[in-house]
């Protein structure tokens, strides 16, 4: 399989697992979401979750009193958040033809979503929809590798499908590189702690919908998986019951230009 057909498949993927997604994967740090919003021209109220997946951003934004509508292109995905969220409006839709009118919302967040977009249009997009002076953010959450046990663990659930770089973005998964478009300023980014409460079963389960992990051969799923929960369940850290999971959130943000037409 080619890298691109890789890409696709894997972006593909998360539907076959929307409920275990909705389940396990964890949210984001409020203080995160308020960084991503705080350089907005005017205080956001309207906010577009882009590539909304099963809601988990669109939690930490309503907690936050805003409006939020959801756009996300599988099916899968948008039943869940439906049924989470029934109030917000949520729309099939992708980052590169984004379902709205223009200038109709005063930010764009997307988490854990940005590296499956194709750039350019995707960017060009989110231009579109926003007011002047608004803001776009991509979150991501990640495992605090500087923790010995966690690196441990990533390295054993590593697959022959984790190796895979964006053609749409130049970037996978951690903002380590920064976007370039006319239509924004710069992009800024800040780090941000965060954990989440796990069991050996949950976390598991949690790097059960990863999409590496999706689109690998049975064999090899049930393999790397069982080998996950045999560390966790032997390690010290992780052996006895619930413990927290370090994690790590990126955050980029880059305000709307006022001259995009």
């Amino acid at each position: 399989m080619t890298e691109d057909g890789l890409f696709d498949k894997r972006a593909s993927a998360f539907g076959e697992v929307a409920s275990a997604y909705a389940e396990h994967r964890p949210d984001y740090p409020i203080d995160g979401i308020r960084w991503a919003l705080a350089r907005a021209r005017r205080a956001p109220l309207r906010i577009l979750d882009l590539g909304a997946g099963t809601g988990k951003l669109t939690g930490g934004l309503l907690s936050l009193g805003l409006e939020v509508i959801a756009v996300e292109p599988d099916t899968g995905m948008l039943g869940e958040l439906t049924r989470r969220f029934s109030a917000v409006p949520a729309l099939a839709g992708t980052a590169e033809r984004i379902p709205l009118a223009g200038a109709t919302v005063d930010a764009v967040l997307a988490g854990q979503a940005f590296h499956w977009f194709r750039l350019d249009p995707a960017l060009t997009e989110i231009a579109r929809v926003l007011r002047p002076g608004g803001v776009f953010a991509a979150l991501w959450n990640y495992d605090d590798q500087t923790v010995e046990w966690v690196g441990q663990l990533d390295k054993l659930a590593h697959t022959s499908a984790s190796h895979l770089h964006s053609p749409g973005t130049g970037l996978f998964g951690r903002g380590d590189e920064f976007p370039v478009h006319q239509a924004f300023s710069s992009f800024e980014r800040r780090y941000f702690r965060h954990t989440r409460r796990h069991t050996a079963e949950s976390l598991t389960s949690t790097l059960g919908t990863h999409s590496h992990t999706i689109v690998i051969p049975p064999q090899e799923r049930a393999d790397v998986l069982a080998r996950v929960r045999a560390f966790l369940e032997s390690h010290p850290e992780t052996g006895n019951g619930e413990f927290e999971l370090p994690m790590r959130t990126t955050v980029l943000r880059a305000r709307r230009s006022n001259s995009v037409a």
